[in-house]
């Protein structure tokens, strides 16, 4: 069993997009060759994990099935695990429990699940039997409709409640607890307001007894604050949000640009582990 997650120090997980249409780098890495180099590059720069998801999940964005979700991803991440060391990760993006078991039969070693076992209750299953890692986000609503209207009376209360309900689902199947990770879904079914929240009242997540992942990265609500429209322009605001995860006690966080979050987690857990 991978003993990367026993570490305490914080974990970076690249996203290797292989989509036409994700939100910031949609289209970049459609080929095998572009996605594995890209992939390469990302644990040059001190990535855990490689993210690989073949189904876009940006605010409007359109369901990808199972046969073309396994096209777009099974050849990358074969490829990929034949070239990396065996202390680096390689995580599928998906819903779908057919596309995580071709995913995992490949080589990776990581589910990420944003619906959180909503959409495919045979996902939670497969997880359990294979017992790999395995990340639960909060979404509210789903993709196509998640930014319509959103609405919470008590935002980080309502995700936290959701994530530990998902997650002791997990452990009546009979998946170790230390790999239950827990993601609040920022900018999934959130206004800025809710993410701003979120954000403060993240100790309050990881205060449980699961690791808590943490994807902020170039969000939209960052743009609005700072009027970056570019979502490649929000790598500092992104930089901020990591350092101040660190210090919540986030283990994981999930971005594009990343040896330049690699440097706020890492500067951020030595001040906070400074006696």
């Amino acid at each position: 069993m991978n003993k990367l997650l026993d570490k305490q120090s914080p974990l970076i997980m690249g996203i290797l997009n292989v989509t036409p249409d994700s939100f910031s780098d949609g289209g970049r890495y459609v080929s095998t060759r572009d996605a594995v180099a890209r992939g390469l590059e990302m644990i040059d720069e001190g990535a855990d994990i490689i993210d690989i998801g073949g189904e876009s999940t940006r605010p409007g964005s359109e369901r990808v099935d199972a046969v073309e979700q396994k096209r777009r991803v099974l050849d990358v991440i074969s490829a990929l695990s034949q070239e990396i060391s065996s202390d680096v990760l390689i995580s599928i993006d998906t819903t779908l429990s057919d596309v995580a078991e071709a995913a995992l039969d490949a080589g990776a070693g990581f589910v990420n699940d944003v619906t959180g076992g909503t959409d495919d209750a045979a996902l939670m299953e497969l997880v359990a039997e294979r017992n790999v890692p395995y990340c639960i986000m909060h979404m509210q609503g789903r993709p196509d409709n998640m930014q319509d209207n959103p609405n919470y009376q008590n935002a980080a209360k309502e995700v936290k409640e959701f994530l530990v309900t998902q997650a002791l689902k997990m452990q009546d199947l009979g998946l170790s607890t230390n790999n239950i990770i827990l993601d609040p879904g920022i900018g999934f079914g959130k206004r800025t307001q809710h993410n701003l929240e979120l954000l403060k009242q993240l100790n309050q997540i990881c205060e449980t007894d699961y690791a808590v992942l943490l994807g902020t990265s170039r969000k939209r609500f960052m743009g609005e604050i700072s009027a970056a429209e570019d979502p490649a322009q929000r790598m500092p605001a992104t930089c901020a949000t990591t350092a101040l995860g660190v210090e919540a006690g986030a283990r994981i966080f999930r971005v594009h640009d990343v040896w330049q979050n690699r440097q706020a987690a890492d500067v951020s857990y030595a001040i906070k582990m400074c006696k």
